[in-house]
């Protein structure tokens, strides 16, 4: 469940490769910024050009930005997971913990599909249904229940998320904290007003999540609100 207006609560080593590749095109670029007229400076010394700079600096740019984007492509294809491979334009994952085993992973990563899948019928309002095999029956009812209250209408913005731990417990069981950053939200009704509430909708949430095993996959059960505006993400 996620704070709505009228809706009460209920590996670094590949990241650091991309920062040594951004950093190396940062080292060459100034060199692209300088042309040398052999007629006027026979001894070749480099003379400032603004254009060739600019060009330099936007190339720079995007060759740090095609890196990043690369180094979480290879991480998630070998397995591992990062903040940045499970992000999107909307959800955006600051950081997760460190050296998580197997089964932390698998638990992370049902939580962060859960949390995109729900958040994702939050913004547009629709797609219930999409949620369902990733809750319990009662979360699920909630969720529901939740929806029907707060009607139509839609959200705009992006929620950003700081997981904090992931701790697999006996019998099937999970928790996993985060802190949930809702600042950048608003919220529409149907006609388009704003409904936004500062207190039920536009703040820091630390929350912790109960997730189960159930029927091959682990889903979320219920979820608490641990602090207001305290957690940083």
């Amino acid at each position: 469940m996620h704070h709505f207006p009228s809706f009460p609560t209920g590996s670094s080593g590949l990241r650091r490769t991309a920062a040594g590749a951004a950093a190396l095109l940062l080292a060459c670029a100034p060199l692209a910024a300088c042309s040398s007229d052999s007629d006027d400076n026979p001894l070749g010394i480099g003379t400032f050009d603004p254009e060739a700079m600019a060009s330099a600096k936007a190339s720079e740019s995007a060759a740090a930005a095609a890196a990043s984007a690369s180094a979480a492509a290879s991480a998630e294809a070998a397995g591992v997971v990062t903040a940045e491979s499970l992000s999107t334009d909307r959800y955006q994952v600051t950081s997760i913990p460190e050296d998580l085993d197997e089964q932390q992973t698998e638990v992370l990563r049902a939580f962060i599909h859960y949390d995109q899948v729900t958040w994702n019928i939050w913004f547009t309002r629709t797609g219930a249904e999409n949620a369902q095999p990733l809750m319990t029956t009662e979360a699920y009812q909630r969720l529901t229940n939740g929806l029907e209250e707060l009607g139509d209408g839609h959200t705009d913005g992006t929620v950003r998320v700081s997981v904090e731990a992931v701790t697999v417990l006996a019998y099937m069981q999970a928790q996993v904290v985060i802190c949930g950053d809702q600042s950048d939200l608003i919220s529409y009704d149907e006609d388009g007003n704003d409904i936004s509430n500062p207190e039920t909708l536009q703040g820091r949430y630390g929350t912790v999540i109960a997730m189960v095993y159930e029927d091959g996959v682990w889903k979320e059960s219920d979820e608490a609100t641990l602090t207001v505006n305290e957690c940083v993400v």
